[in-house]
């Protein structure tokens, strides 16, 4: 029996993680993802994608009507949940103590009651390897170890002031708790090995871990050199890329989950836990923004691990995981049923193996800012980046599956053209100010090519417009990119007609479509979606850009109130206000970011 109706909504979850995976807990107190242990491993609860097969660690009142508030403390990644009654208040602290040095994944649960008497229901329902193998446990001095009846190194400890039953293949607990009353439950991962950490007293453990952590966001936080209007809201964005981004590798992935929906019941249910290099080069752009140097030294000096394990620039794949591993095959998850029954649930994507021109132009351009903002680049490494802008150089004229990562035929897309001449672009730029070797002149005369073939043969005299690819007569919200790359002039005639022609056609308020499926638009899959959050925030800023600022700062602040009670945002937002697709997404959150920098600028 389907068990869609039980499902919270995309939006009602809150992000913790330890920068080396995430957990979603929900408004009502319910951790219902988690990888374990790394953001790309399979799931140990995974209720987000099957109510009944994909486990849970929930902890409610019992038998009492309850409202649920929910809120990160200031500046951290620490969340708490309010239960509140009639009579009462209680508080859920969740939280997971950064990584470092290959940490073991610790998730610690902290529940207090501020007001009144509540009895507390706890159920811990760990489904291993996407909710496919069931568990295993034993009992040693008050402490529980649980492992996976399949890979018996796949383990956890539980250690609590509470005590856990095994009931109905459930771990499960009750306590009664008074005003001041506290308990805690902390779950701690074995290693590769099968080894557990030896841990002090949980009370003394779960107080310094907190007091750890808050420090650790503090003084993160304090090195973003934004301020002014919006701080908190950038904030919120640049703690949430931290949090998808590897500590151990400095990686960024897409986004926390998998398998969420673009439409509820579609079929557009993808894997996002993985670090493409269009993504991760954006997000390194944004704490570049930011001031983060170190986290844009670390993407770097992962970006250099891949050119060196490859010989010519085609072998650079499209994504990989945060190792830096590329076997990303996608399988079906046919015991799950998929969150509201929007099946099927992939894990892998069969799309790191597509070649995508665009992503060349992305990561020069990332480390284009990189050199002129951060610190210098090698010799060393300016000689493997020569070798993905000769790439582009030879091959921009080659069809492609474009920056929306189409699964039907390959075409000549607008953006992929853009993109080339980015590369082309910011190579020229680095060489001339490096004084390094490079065959500028050819170079040069590519990127004239370039951006002679996009002003002529892209435009559309019926439309008005730059369209989607050659010979289309359909509009792409990535057009939005050009005046971003600085390609064209805001103020260009051609820019301003193709900004009106998306307005009109693309354009509800402040949301954005990326492209319309019937208006001649494919990509290979049946269907609709939501609009899309970083088309949005690409609009506010072109907005801002041809001097429309008022208007660029009121749809800005309109986007806002589409994000999550914690700030956050999905990939994507459906005219009745839903976030759709997999949460939060990194896409987003750098595109706010940037957007936010733009207007600041403007405003002064």
């Amino acid at each position: 029996m389907s068990q869609s109706n039980n499902y919270s909504a995309i939006e009602d979850y809150g992000l913790i993680g330890n920068l080396g995976t995430t957990a979603l807990v929900s408004k009502h107190g319910s951790i219902d993802f988690l990888p374990f242990t790394r953001f790309d491993s399979p799931t140990l609860f995974g209720a987000l994608l099957d109510k009944k097969k994909g486990g849970h660690f929930s902890i409610n009142v019992k038998d009492r009507e309850v409202n649920h508030k929910q809120l990160y403390l200031p500046d951290t990644a620490i969340l708490l949940t309010r239960f509140l009654t009639d009579d009462g208040i209680a508080e859920l602290t969740d939280f997971m103590p950064p990584v470092e040095n290959k940490q073991h994944l610790v998730l610690v649960r902290i529940l207090k009651v501020i007001k009144g008497e509540h009895t507390f229901h706890l159920e811990l329902d760990p489904r291993f390897n996407y909710g496919e193998d069931d568990f295993v446990t034993e009992e040693e001095k008050g402490v529980i170890t649980v492992r996976s009846k399949t890979t018996k190194k796949l383990a956890f400890r539980l250690l609590s002031d509470v005590r856990f039953k095994l009931e109905d293949n459930c771990l499960k607990a009750e306590k009664k708790l008074h005003s001041r009353d506290e308990i805690r439950v902390v779950v701690v991962a074995g290693d590769k090995k099968g080894a557990f950490p030896a841990l002090k007293s949980l009370k003394y453990y779960a107080e310094n871990s907190f007091q750890k952590t808050t420090k650790f966001w503090h003084d993160w936080i304090k090195k973003s050199t934004y301020s002014g209007r919006w701080q908190d809201v950038v904030n919120r964005s640049a703690i949430t890329l931290k949090l998808l981004t590897s500590s151990q590798y400095g990686s960024t992935v897409a986004a926390a989950t998998l398998g969420l929906p673009e439409q509820i019941g579609g079929e557009r249910n993808w894997d996002y836990r993985f670090t493409w290099i269009r993504d991760a080069a954006f997000t390194m752009f944004s704490f570049l923004q930011l001031g983060y140097k170190d986290e844009a030294r670390n993407f770097i000096l992962w970006i250099k691990q891949r050119s060196r394990e490859i010989e010519s620039a085609n072998e650079l794949k499209l994504m990989y995981r945060v190792d830096g591993s590329s076997n990303l095959k996608e399988v079906r998850l046919k015991h799950l049923e998929g969150y509201k029954g929007s099946s099927p649930v992939r894990a892998g994507n069969g799309a790191f193996n597509q070649f995508q021109l665009d992503i060349y132009g992305e990561l020069v351009d990332t480390i284009y800012i990189y050199n002129k903002n951060a610190e210098p680049i090698s010799y060393d490494f300016w000689e493997s980046l020569k070798k993905f802008i000769d790439f582009v150089c030879d091959n921009w004229k080659k069809k492609d599956r474009g920056i929306w990562e189409v699964r039907d035929e390959q075409k000549e897309f607008l953006i992929s053209k853009v993109m080339s001449w980015v590369a082309l672009d910011r190579g020229i730029l680095i060489a001339e100010d490096r004084s390094f070797p490079a065959p500028l002149e050819r170079w040069r005369k590519t990127r004239n090519e370039i951006f002679e073939d996009v002003f002529n043969n892209y435009w559309s005299d019926e439309r008005k417009a730059f369209v989607q690819y050659r010979g289309a007569n359909t509009l792409d919200a990535s057009a939005l990119l050009i005046p971003l790359v600085r390609m064209l002039s805001p103020k260009e005639p051609r820019w301003i007609s193709t900004l009106e022609a998306i307005e009109k056609e693309l354009v509800t308020d402040s949301l954005v479509y990326r492209y319309k499926l019937e208006d001649g638009a494919s990509d290979g899959f049946t269907g609709e979606e939501g609009t899309f959050s970083m088309c949005s925030f690409w609009y506010i800023e072109c907005l801002a850009k041809s001097g429309q600022l008022n208007k660029a700062i009121l749809y800005f602040e309109k986007m806002l109130g589409y994000s999550n009670h914690l700030g956050l945002f999905s990939e994507q937002i459906s005219l009745k206000g839903q976030q759709l697709g997999n949460f939060p997404q990194a896409f987003t959150h750098l595109g706010l970011i940037s957007a936010a920098r733009q207007l600041r600028l403007l405003m002064k």
